[in-house]
């Protein structure tokens, strides 16, 4: 009798807990979604009642308005005691941080602006390491042979991978073999919803080199910018971190297991500038090593991907040892707009310094000194994210020797609203 009325009383304790935190998400969503009134760029995907965007479109509320109410509800969040099942824990921390980050976003859209550091804790939970230039420049010595011809590095670098280019009539088609092994190498892994896909369409004129616009109902488009030239790698980098199992994945559970099976309608809503894209960058860009070993990328681009794109397979070796080395110089970028958030360099210094320590020539560079200038310290959501992302499953024993592991834990990240505090 004792257990049964025990029993009983959690059940009534849960569902009262429940309600609570189903009203806060409910309000929450529509916060988001207000603020994106205010900030076209905040609200990255939407899939919930329609009737909720033409409500708030109504309202009009103020940024002082949303700020109040954003501080009002994370202070009722923070008043209810943690639940004793794990994701629901995590469910009422994520809450919290986000609506912490609607306020941020609000101080901005109003004027306020803060130091790089400030800001990525303000909005994404997290704050990078910070490097000297000696740090890069290190990484620059060791490719300094690796990189024949006359010239600076720069120079003979950009020279050199000329013969890595996919020729744009070529680029769809390459694209398409990168996207059908990764879906498939994800299938056999991660029970994916019904009917899900998603299209890709190219542009030209963005500050970014690829896009996952996620419409809801398992579907996305994804657009890939042609501006510079496409090299062989972003074949699979593209098809891994925007489709499978990067974005289109992560964005396909959540909307599966959290939104539909529990009932949780936060997460029909992705406000761009929050937490929740530390987690979905890191995932996407950890996602490429998750569907591919280095030997087996190497292998299936040298029997797939070159051979598709004109490229002499013979040289994939060669390709990838520089490349390697260039991902060493990821926190190049953090670096760069650390410096140019804070004011300390302008334009014109932001793209040198990338140019020198990221090793991009000057249209790239001007390109990312766009991404920087519109994006600020969200550069820090892929590098950071990845190692963050990285760190998490392997502690949690899923090494490369373990794939089946590996897998497990990545799917488990993917579809849970774990914080990048929670990744730590």
């Amino acid at each position: 009798m004792k257990a049964l009325l025990a029993g009983w009383l959690l059940l009534v304790v849960s569902f009262a807990y429940g309600e609570d935190v189903n009203a806060i998400a409910e309000r929450y969503v529509k916060l988001v979604l207000a603020m994106g009134e205010h900030d076209p760029d905040y609200v990255d995907a939407y899939y919930g009642p329609p009737e909720w965007k033409t409500q708030v479109a109504a309202e009009k509320k103020s940024l002082d308005a949303i700020a109040t109410a954003a501080k009002q509800l994370r202070e009722a969040l923070e008043k209810i005691p943690a639940p004793p099942e794990e994701i629901s824990r995590l469910r009422q921390e994520y809450l919290t941080r986000q609506l912490s980050a609607v306020e941020a976003r609000g101080r901005f859209v109003k004027g306020e602006r803060l130091k790089f550091d400030e800001e990525s804790r303000a909005l994404y939970d997290a704050v990078a390491p910070t490097y000297p230039e000696s740090h890069f420049q290190e990484i620059l010595n060791k490719l300094e042979p690796k990189i024949p011809g006359k010239g600076t590095l720069l120079e003979r670098y950009e020279n050199w991978r000329k013969a890595f280019v996919i020729p744009n009539d070529k680029l769809d088609a390459v694209l398409q073999l990168a996207i059908k092994e990764c879906r498939a190498r994800t299938l056999a892994h991660i029970k994916l919803p019904p009917n899900e896909s998603f299209t890709v369409e190219y542009v030209t004129n963005k500050p970014w080199g690829g896009y996952n616009w996620y419409q809801g109902n398992y579907r996305s488009i994804i657009q890939v910018n042609t501006d510079l030239p496409t090299y062989i790698d972003r074949a699979i980098d593209l098809a891994a971190h925007e489709g499978y199992p990067g974005h289109h994945v992560y964005n396909a559970l959540l909307e599966k297991n959290l939104m539909r099976d529990r009932g949780w309608v936060e997460f029909s809503v992705y406000p761009l500038y929050s937490p929740q894209s530390l987690v979905a960058e890191g995932t996407a860009n950890f996602g490429r090593e998750v569907v591919f070993t280095k030997p087996e990328r190497l292998d299936f681009e040298k029997k797939v991907l070159f051979p598709a794109a004109g490229i002499d397979p013979a040289r994939a070796e060669e390709y990838y040892a520089v490349q390697d080395l260039l991902k060493e110089l990821a926190y190049a970028v953090n670096e760069a707009a650390r410096r140019y958030v804070n004011g300390e360099i302008d334009v014109r210094a932001t793209a040198a310094w990338l140019e020198k320590y990221a090793l991009m020539e000057p249209a790239r560079a001007q390109q990312r000194v766009r991404f920087i200038d519109k994006y600020r310290s969200y550069v820090i959501n892929y590098n950071l994210g990845e190692d963050m992302v990285r760190r998490y499953i392997e502690k949690r024993g899923s090494t490369l020797d373990q794939p089946e592991k590996r897998w497990r834990e990545f799917e488990q990240l993917l579809a849970s609203p774990r914080l990048p505090s929670e990744l730590q």
